[in-house]
């Protein structure tokens, strides 16, 4: 996980980034998603990995490039890759907020393979690190982030998927009276956001898909927070593959260590604005790009504009 790696992923998730940044607003979410993909798996190949996606687009019979299991990279240092070419395909066929083009690498065998369900989920920030337990109550957690974070509970911002599956969640919060921020996507990006005082979000919670639970805990112990988790199999056929992921326990509680452990790196790049990172800006002789790179090993954390001139810059797909 040599550190100079963490600079050639930026040009993958630019790469994704700008080809999806095309399809902002434009109502449509496969062509959006599909240009990140086809633009991250072209950028992938020009890198000196040896690497393995584990967390990807699917299974290889649902998805072209990108799936479980594939390898990329020109060959060099062997390593794991959790990547979600754009989070956020609704949020950019809307011209929403915060989707970003995510990559997370760790050494091989570091994440786990999470299968293709969902899983509920709480996240925190530094600040509450430690005192969160998933089996107790939205209720029982909230006064212990408030307590550790020597606020009310009534002072708290909880970000939450706007999914009927929520409304009890969203009862029992608004009862203990913390506020709500509802999303209608990007669960990635309102996790970091659990992490960064600027943002006014303190708590993750609710059921969200489980491989972006997996980069999310690798973006969070780079910024000191924590994420638990707990798979929820949605029917019979996801708990055969989970099992032939080696999951044998369906109600195992996925602690930051369990989801993306030893040295990992996060990098993503904007697609569209959000509260973390600026999206994609076009001109006359290219575009203008907002990332962000991060490191658990040092806790080193980046901001990189980059700004790009098509009629030079390899062409993935833009």
């Amino acid at each position: 996980m040599d550190r100079n790696l963490a600079l050639e992923f930026v040009r993958v998730t630019e790469a994704a980034a700008l080809s999806a940044a095309r399809w902002v607003g434009r109502g449509d979410e496969n062509a959006a998603d599909h240009a990140a993909v086809e633009s991250m798996r072209r950028a992938f190949d020009s890198m000196q990995i040896d690497a393995t996606i584990v967390i990807g687009e699917g299974e290889r019979d649902e998805a072209p490039m990108l799936y479980i299991g594939e390898k990329v990279g020109k060959g060099g240092p062997r390593i794991d890759i959790a990547c979600d070419p754009l989070e956020g395909t609704s949020i950019t066929a809307k011209g929403g907020s915060e989707a970003l083009a995510v990559i997370a690498a760790a050494e091989h065998g570091n994440f786990l393979h999470a299968p293709d369900t969902y899983m509920k989920k709480l996240a925190v920030g530094p600040a509450a690190r430690g005192v969160i337990d998933i089996n107790e109550t939205p209720t029982w957690n909230l006064q212990r982030i408030a307590k550790a974070m020597h606020k009310k509970v009534e002072d708290l911002t909880v970000i939450i998927l706007d999914r009927p599956r929520h409304q009890e969640l969203i009862g029992e919060v608004r009862q203990a009276g913390a506020c709500i921020r509802l999303i209608g996507d990007g669960d990635v990006s309102a996790a970091i956001a659990t992490a960064d005082s600027g943002t006014g979000v303190d708590v993750l919670m609710g059921v969200g898909g489980a491989p972006e639970g997996v980069i999310a805990a690798a973006a969070l112990r780079c910024l000191g927070g924590e994420i638990q988790g707990v798979l929820q199999f949605r029917k019979d056929d996801e708990r055969v593959r989970a099992r032939a992921m080696g999951i044998t326990d369906e109600n195992r509680v996925y602690g930051m260590d369990d989801l993306a452990k030893g040295n990992v790196m996060f990098i993503a790049t904007g697609v569209t604005n959000g509260s973390y990172l600026r999206g994609v800006r076009y001109t006359p002789y290219g575009a203008t790009t907002h990332s962000i790179v991060m490191r658990s090993q040092t806790g080193t954390i980046r901001e990189i504009t980059s700004r790009h001139h098509f009629a030079t810059k390899p062409n993935y797909g833009w």
